[in-house]
């Protein structure tokens, strides 16, 4: 999984997110205020920050733009080398994510030995969506494996409560600390704590599990507190836009949320975003709004069949197995609340808003091999190889992967889009191709990403700007874009032959 992860740190330029995230923490580093970004709380980014610190980048003080140009400004017009930052910036996540790996394991192998844990291990390390979005410099990884450190925390304190219930209020405050998504696993983990502690009293006390209940929510809320007076320890907020109003019931639960100012207008602009009328991709067809069914549509394409039938059966052996049920709602129960709560949301972009999802429910597959039925251990091996072989055919192209079932990688443009394979990664790729094969040929380009193409040496123009008739060459039209495409751009692909791909997420066509 290292392995994977880095190689594809090396490989890919920046997705559209990351440039503004490794900008912020620069910010943070360099001014300690809390400026760009509102929307994610800071945790997450100090943790990139900690490969921005070394890699030492130049940093403009003087710049003033919103956070998409602060990103590109610090990456492509400040002296430094995108390569080398944007690697840097990923390798903490890459080290968090590997991390999460280690909690996979002890989670399933407290749960059914150690052979469930080397089972959910091997579903978790080949994880196509876990490899794709830990080798990124986001959040989405990060987020999800502190919940699920939470909820592995709060299952070890029915025996040592006092131990590990602070624990997992500190684990669910990185959390929240990291993205405010992970809100809604709030209430969840709160009834665990409780859970734990009335099994951990011998006189079943409720007064406990509610001291307990607090006690996680009192240290989560401390943490998310904490990691803005990491950054500044003067809470100084002044938002560099606008922050939109938000009335009704949904203002009076920002207002009344315990945390920093920042965090609430950051809240904000979230319920803001809610309400914009995002377009979505799904099967071929394109959509404005969000489809409820969206997310589980597109894990069904982008998870691995082996993976799928281990998830269910392993779900089905937390409820089944007796000795398993007490279980059951610390693996099940959050997975849930967070897949619903993504599944209500408005932006139907990619399975990184699931991503807690392969995380967890590679817990409950370990499981299977509590079933006693003989050819369980040899059943459950076979899936995880056949994952393996997968995600192994894959390589490097996690972000666009999709299962045997929906053609594999070459076809997933066909069916989803955005971060699910075109997330502006392959610029770097494209200009390799475009050098050792198109050398000297017209480019006309709609390029969907963060990177410029410019600094990797490809000339090229915009079609859209200009006369059909004048688009002679090659197109090169990011597979995002192509299926979005409307008007214009439409016509000239549908009178364009295509020639070549790059990195199963960016077509060439000839025209």
């Amino acid at each position: 999984m290292a392995v994977a992860m880095v190689t594809t740190a090396l490989q890919q330029t920046p997705t559209i997110d990351e440039p503004v995230y490794v900008g912020t923490a620069a910010e943070y580093l360099h001014e300690h205020r809390v400026v760009h970004n509102p929307e994610h709380p800071p945790l997450g980014k100090l943790v990139i920050g900690v490969g921005v610190a070394l890699a030492a980048p130049t940093v403009d003080s003087s710049f003033t733009g919103d956070q998409g140009q602060l990103g590109r400004h610090l990456l492509y017009e400040s002296g430094n080398d995108p390569w080398r930052l944007m690697l840097f910036a990923r390798l903490p996540i890459i080290a968090l994510t590997l991390a999460f790996g280690l909690v996979v394991f002890a989670f399933a192998r407290e749960l059914a030995g150690v052979a469930a844990g080397l089972v959910a291990l091997g579903l978790y390390a080949f994880s196509p969506d876990v490899i794709a979005h830990g080798s990124l410099a986001t959040l989405d990884v990060p987020a999800a494996g502190f919940v699920l450190t939470s909820v592995w925390l709060l299952w070890r304190a029915r025996l040592r409560p006092r131990l590990y219930v602070p624990l997992a209020g500190a684990a669910l405050g990185a959390a929240l600390a990291t993205k405010m998504s992970t809100l809604a696993a709030i209430p969840a983990l709160i009834v665990l704590a409780g859970l734990s502690v009335w099994c951990a009293s011998r006189r079943r006390a409720l007064k406990r599990a509610v001291l307990a209940a607090a006690v996680v929510t009192l240290t989560a809320i401390a943490v998310v507190w904490v990691s803005y007076l990491m950054v500044d320890p003067r809470l100084r907020w002044v938002p560099e836009q606008p922050v939109p109003a938000v009335h009704g019931l949904r203002g009076l639960a920002v207002d009344l949320l315990p945390f920093p100012e920042a965090y609430r207008d950051g809240m904000r602009v979230q319920f803001d975003f809610e309400d914009y009328p995002w377009q979505g991709y799904l099967f071929g067809r394109l959509y404005t709004g969000s489809l409820s069914y969206y997310l589980p549509a597109a894990l069904l394409v982008k998870t691995p069949l082996g993976m799928l039938a281990l998830w269910v059966a392993g779900a089905v052996a937390l409820v089944a197995v007796r000795r398993l049920r007490p279980a059951a709602p610390y693996v099940l129960l959050p997975a849930a609340v967070l897949l619903g709560a993504a599944m209500l949301g408005s932006r139907d972009f990619g399975t990184r808003y699931a991503v807690q999802t392969p995380m967890f429910l590679a817990v409950a597959a370990g499981c299977v091999l509590a079933v006693r039925w003989r050819w369980a251990p040899v059943a459950a091996g076979a899936m995880v190889l056949f994952v393996a072989a997968s995600s192994v055919r894959t390589f490097p192209y996690y972000l666009p992967y999709s299962n045997e079932a929906f053609g594999g990688p070459a076809r997933t443009h066909l069916r989803l889009h955005d971060s699910n394979v075109d997330w502006g990664q392959d610029l770097g790729r494209l200009a390799d191709r475009l050098r050792e094969k198109y050398r000297g040929e017209r480019i006309w380009l709609v390029y969907k990403g963060s990177g410029v193409p410019s600094y990797y040496g490809i000339r090229a123009a915009d079609p859209r700007k200009v006369p059909v008739d004048e688009v002679r060459g090659l197109l090169v039209v990011s597979d995002s874009s192509v299926a979005k495409a409307t008007g214009r751009l439409a016509a000239l692909i549908d009178s364009s032959r295509p020639i070549d791909t790059v990195g199963h997420s960016i077509t060439i066509y000839r025209r």
